[in-house]
């Protein structure tokens, strides 16, 4: 058993009360101490996604207590993958929240950043359903914290409105592992993989009432029609390089439906059988509309990207809802893609912002990178898009092909297919107004040119840098996408093959020799006291 499986849980568990008590008045301090952890927890998820590449699932008993009984964390490729995913982008997200200043605008940003990455990795790690619920917890808390960063009356606004969704969300969570646990007596996920397909589907009512109320939460999470309102609001008046991380926290609930709905409500149980298909791809195909249009009517510019994100994220879901590796596969390689894609616009978005004094999608002056910007938008916009040359093109190739059949296939492609354009064209639409349009219309007659107002100073390499990262990977994904494929085709076989998962969680632990007081030539240990 290594303890290197808890330590992305445990190391900003650790490090966030160090910042929050201890430095929150020294920013110099604060930034060292979360660098420095944040790039220690990308190396240790560097160096489990290796481990986990192998094959094997690697579980980790907390207290050396045997499954169900005990809390176990588990690795395996699709864990080891998240983990990974979550430490790049936090470590790209860090770097642009301290270049440009944004954590210095409160006393508690990196406590908070620490904190979420506590809860983030928890529910990739967790084997058991209740601390599922716990680390989704964790991770709300500190969202909220991060959400209302610098303050504001329409920031507290829009974090109150998170706020009162998730927690309903978490209610019906409760409501759904209470029924969970009454019909079969564990909230293992491993322990229900084998409990689950024992119930007849004649007496499995409990059974399918508990797996709705889940798909119903993490539909939430992953802002799913017709769940998703919460999210425009929440992205668009955050802080941008939080509304980058938050990019991750839609894929929490997505990663939650694959791994669960898989392993213990997936097709071989048969009272659940059929159940996400039914449920999840109308949902998906509405989402997929949702974000398009949102993205074709949006005035300001922090919303058309939270209507991207919508989108994507409906394109997403449409290959996971058919259950099967192949689907699955594609799936990943495009949560990978649409992850980093919706960090840079996010990114991207606040070096234009801040320079620019407001998101509106108006005729404004040139600013002094124009071309920079963008060639950055654009970038963003081609790969949330799914244009070539980019891996947002590849990945929903891949999803089209896996969406071939004739029952899903004139929905699913049609609304990939159409989505995708009216994407690029309210994208277009947006760029032409921020980057290409004369101001001279706008100005009126005898007014003071707009051009007369102070420009800030330009972006510096150390602000550019983070976003630049963000379409590097994008292009990486891209040329790498033979090897990228293989991992991700690996982890939906393993996913669709739960035994060795149920196997080495459920394993009986050994104990070493003379500690077991059930064996015979155990120590008598009341015999020793009364001698």
């Amino acid at each position: 058993m290594s303890h290197w499986i808890i330590a992305p849980v445990v190391l900003p568990a650790l490090l966030a009360p160090l910042i929050g008590y201890v430095m929150r008045h020294d920013i110099v301090l604060a930034r060292v101490a979360s660098a420095a952890g944040t790039v220690a927890l990308f190396l240790i998820a560097l160096g489990l996604a290796f481990w986990a590449a192998d094959g094997g699932t690697h579980v980790y008993r907390l207290g050396d207590w045997p499954a169900p009984f005990g809390i176990v964390l588990v690795l395996d490729r699709l864990s080891a993958l998240m983990v990974l995913l979550t430490a790049s982008l936090a470590l790209i997200v860090l770097w642009h929240a301290i270049a440009t200043g944004w954590d210095a605008k409160g006393r508690h940003f990196h406590a908070l950043f620490q904190f979420q990455l506590m809860g983030i990795f928890g529910a990739f790690l967790t084997g058991d359903a209740f601390n599922l619920f716990v680390f989704f917890e964790v991770l709300l808390i500190a969202s909220y914290g991060l959400m209302v960063h610098s303050g504001g009356k329409v920031r507290l606004q829009a974090g109150l409105q998170y706020l009162v969704m998730n927690l309903a969300g978490s209610t019906l969570f409760l409501f759904a592992l209470g029924t969970m646990y009454a019909t079969t007596g564990t909230l293992n996920m491993a322990d229900l993989a084998v409990k689950v397909p024992l119930i007849p589907a004649d007496e499995g009512a409990m059974v399918r009432v508990a797996a709705v109320l889940l798909l119903i939460v993490f539909m939430i999470k992953a802002a799913l029609f017709p769940v998703q309102f919460w999210l425009p609001g929440t992205y668009a008046n955050a802080p941008a390089p939080v509304a980058a991380l938050f990019a991750i926290m839609t894929k929490v609930g997505a990663y939650a439906i694959i791994r669960l709905h898989t392993l213990a409500y997936g097709p071989q149980s048969s009272p659940t059988a059929g159940l996400v298909e039914e449920w999840l791809f109308p949902a998906a195909m509405v989402t997929v509309a949702l974000g398009a249009i949102g993205v074709l009517a949006a005035k300001r510019l922090m919303p058309l990207l939270s209507f991207s994100v919508i989108g994507s994220m409906g394109t997403l879901m449409l290959a996971v809802a058919p259950q099967d590796p192949y689907a699955t596969e594609t799936a990943l390689y495009y949560l990978v893609h649409s992850t980093f894609s919706a960090a840079a616009l996010f990114l991207m978005a606040d070096l234009v912002i801040t320079r620019r004094g407001t998101d509106t999608l108006s005729v404004r002056p040139p600013l002094l990178q124009n071309g920079l910007f963008a060639a950055l938008f654009f970038a963003g916009a081609i790969a949330m898009a799914g244009m070539p040359p980019l891996s947002g093109f590849l990945g929903k190739l891949l999803i089209l092909d896996a969406l071939r059949d004739p029952d899903l296939m004139p929905w699913a492609w049609s609304g990939i297919l159409i989505g995708s354009l009216v994407t690029i064209v309210g994208f277009a639409r947006a760029g032409s107004m921020l980057f290409w349009k004369s101001t001279a219309a706008s100005v009126p007659e005898g007014a003071e040119p707009i051009d007369a107002e102070p420009r800030p100073a330009p972006a510096t390499a150390a602000e550019v840098g983070p976003t630049v990262t963000l379409l590097a990977l994008l292009a990486a994904l891209a040329v790498l996408a033979g090897p990228a494929t293989e991992y991700m085709r690996a982890a939906g076989t393993q996913l669709f093959e739960p035994e060795g998962y149920i196997d080495a969680v459920l394993a009986p632990v050994e104990k070493p020799e003379g500690l077991d007081p059930l064996k015979a030539d155990a120590p008598d240990l009341h015999a020793e006291e009364e001698h």
